[in-house]
């Protein structure tokens, strides 16, 4: 058996003419498709075009650690480790990863599904070794990508596929924070990001939100109070606050005030948000910056790990009309930054020590070589082992950013 890694298609490199037509008219057929119907879609198109005899479609769990089989047989079939199986080696390095069986004559493909950066799972298809060619992986490359961009587009129709990511039953709490949530991972010729939740399917009163203009990133860290309903009911409030008042177009200070006061007017001080606002401008470095409560940030310049401080400010709700005031500072293009809740700088190991004092650094740099999408689960695995036997008892929210900028942006300081 020869494994053979090949780089992921570029947009636009098809040169043969019946290859954009074949890709364009399964295209047209996922768009017309029943939400639920869309992999036998694909399935179907792959067999006439290529020969398939196989085509299966995985999906990544909340956790991050499996992968899921979507459609017929779902509920007998075993998940696929992330780490360490074939279908997990082209999630991870999002390349596809080709599999030859000279001895059955057959070769597997898996391909990652990643859309906009949030990388959803894989789809592998198995041909006859005489009808593969390298040049063949383009368009296979391609209709992966419609059947993601399908994909999210039913989910508004149908709970197939946001059942397929559930390796178990989510609590109602985790049900109501997942909703909220834009996705894993967001990438962008300005930045890349990925982030994660622990633990993924009980979750207390943790969320983050990002949300990208042409000129602008605006990402938040929140840490709502309490646990179960309570504490998701009062996140979905904040975090929705936040939305309608940026929306509106107000400013960064504002958005805190009026989501302040949102909080305030319900629970009367009873109950409180915490939060890290950010607004990034990615022709100049510049961020803006509201510190209202526990989520903290870590920055990575070349080797050299250091927390940025701000100036605590209050949190959400917990006065009446809380005056908030911007912060700014600079990125510099290859800057990492790491967002990390109280569940993560404040954990204690066995001996006392606390988490942030030298461990956060040192997984810092352990996970310096990897892409964002893949830090934040390498830092919450590395807390685990820095947490002994020591149940998790708070949410461990990890956001890692990498800043690239535009046309040398964020190069001073």
């Amino acid at each position: 058996m020869r494994v053979t890694i090949i780089a992921a298609a570029r947009p636009g490199a098809f040169e043969k003419q019946d290859d954009v037509d074949n890709i364009a008219t399964v295209e047209r057929a996922l768009r017309t498709a029943a939400p639920h119907a869309l992999l036998d879609v694909v399935t179907t198109a792959l067999a006439e075009q290529h020969g398939a005899e196989q085509v299966e479609l995985r999906l990544a769990d909340y956790g991050m650690r499996s992968l899921q089989i979507v459609g017929s047989g779902a509920e007998d079939a075993e998940p696929v480790p992330v780490h360490g199986s074939p279908q997990g080696r082209a999630f991870g390095s999002q390349e596809p990863r080709v599999i030859e069986d000279t001895a059955r004559g057959m070769v597997d493909v898996h391909l990652p599904m990643t859309i906009r950066g949030d990388r959803m799972g894989v789809l592998s298809v198995r041909l006859p070794a005489d009808r593969y060619a390298e040049t063949s992986l383009p368009g296979l490359q391609s209709i992966c990508e419609a059947l993601g961009h399908e994909i999210l587009v039913a989910e508004r129709d149908t709970d197939l596929y946001l059942l397929a990511r559930r390796a178990v039953r989510l609590t109602l709490a985790a049900e109501m924070q997942w909703q909220l949530l834009p996705g894993h991972s967001c990438t962008r010729p300005e930045f890349s990001l990925g982030a994660h939740l622990e633990p993924a399917y009980a979750i207390f009163g943790d969320n983050f939100d990002w949300t990208a203009s042409a000129d602008h990133l605006t990402l938040t860290v929140t840490n709502g109070m309490g646990e179960g309903i309570e504490a998701a009911l009062l996140t979905n409030l904040a975090v929705n606050a936040l939305r309608n008042a940026r929306r509106a177009g107000l400013d960064l200070a504002d958005q805190a005030s009026l989501a302040d006061q949102a909080v305030y007017a319900h629970y009367r001080g009873a109950a409180y948000v915490s939060v890290l606002l950010l607004r990034f401008h990615f022709a100049t470095g510049q961020v803006e910056v509201v510190d209202a409560g526990s989520p903290r940030l870590w920055r990575q310049r070349d080797r050299a790990v250091e927390p940025v401080e701000f100036d605590a400010q209050l949190p959400l709700g917990m006065f009446e009309d809380t005056v908030y005031v911007a912060e700014h500072f600079t990125v510099r293009s290859g800057d990492r930054l790491l967002f990390g809740s109280d569940g993560v700088y404040d954990t204690v190991s066995p001996a006392g020590e606390r988490y942030a004092e030298r461990a956060l650094v040192r997984a810092l740099g352990n996970t310096r070589l990897l892409p964002p999408t893949q830090v934040p689960q390498a830092v919450l695995r590395e807390l685990a082992g820095f947490r002994g036997d020591t149940p998790l008892d708070d949410d461990a929210l990890v956001v890692c950013l990498d800043w690239y900028g535009r046309d040398g942006g964020g190069q001073a300081e």
